[in-house]
């Protein structure tokens, strides 16, 4: 996997968040405005999560710092 992708690591924490909270997610995929593809797409670390939808979703999921504009 190329270094632009979001760590394994990263998007599991991410994923045992999302259960802690009891949110599904496509529930947070809806809740904060976003496609529930783009948002599985990161977590299985298929995206690179550079820009637009993709890198919203990893700031909203904490799997990278960044800033969203919007």
């Amino acid at each position: 996997m190329h270094a632009t992708y979001a760590p394994e690591q990263a998007c599991q924490d991410a994923r045992k968040r999302l259960e802690l909270q009891g949110m599904s997610v496509k529930d947070f995929a809806i809740q904060n405005g976003l496609h529930p593809s783009t948002v599985y797409a990161v977590l299985n670390g298929q995206k690179k999560c550079l820009r637009g939808e993709a890198h919203r979703a990893a700031v909203l999921l904490g799997i990278k710092d960044g800033v969203i504009t919007n």
